[in-house]
This record gives C-alpha cells, sequence and structure tokens, in this order.
C-alpha cells in the first residue's frame, strides 16, 4: 500500500466532495460526516466529474446526468452489480491520504 497525500482536510468541508487528479488518476473525496471517501471520480455514464456532484446522505449525484452513487462503496443506487472503483483513505492530522493503488 503507498498511501499518497491528495488533499488537506480543510479543503473539503463536510457534506462536500472535490475532484482530484494525482499521478495520472482521477479521484474523487468526500468529507461524510467528517469521515472521509473516495471512489473514482469518472461517472460511468458520459464520464462526469463526481467529486463535483452533490451529496444525497452517503450518496453523491453526477452532476451531469443525476446518477447516484455511494460514497462508501462506489456502487450505483439504481444497480449494485454496477458502479466506480473505491480508494482506501487515511487521515493524519490534516492530511488526507489516498492508497492510489486502489
Amino acid at each position: 500500500m503507498a498511501f499518497t497525500r491528495v488533499a488537506s482536510t480543510t479543503d473539503i468541508p463536510e457534506g462536500t466532495g472535490k475532484s482530484i487528479r494525482i499521478e495520472g488518476q482521477e479521484i474523487a473525496v468526500f468529507n461524510l460526516d467528517g469521515e472521509f471517501h473516495a471512489i473514482h471520480d469518472v461517472c460511468p455514464h458520459m464520464g462526469g466529474p463526481l467529486g463535483e456532484g452533490t451529496l444525497e446522505g452517503e450518496h453523491v449525484a453526477c452532476p451531469w446526468h443525476g446518477w447516484l452513487f455511494c460514497v462508501k462503496t462506489g456502487k450505483f443506487a439504481m444497480n449494485p452489480n454496477a458502479g466506480v472503483g473505491t480508494y482506501r483513505v487515511r487521515v493524519e492530522g490534516e492530511d488526507i491520504l489516498v492508497d492510489l493503488s486502489g
């Protein structure tokens, strides 16, 4: 596991997400009730940036067409057999670290 710093906890206020491109990867990091989660940032429908979507509970709505994905599991709300990849997240002090190996 190679954890990489992707943001500061102050960069992502509670109830929001952020799209981050790092080391050739597109990830979306979310602050859900003070707990951080990371999923693949690209919606499989039309490529929308999930990190720019709106959180609805533990789901993010793609800003382009409203597809909902769980930020904890990456699962598509309408079909749990589909979804996006997830990343392990660790917080050290104010640093958000993500395991980019998936």
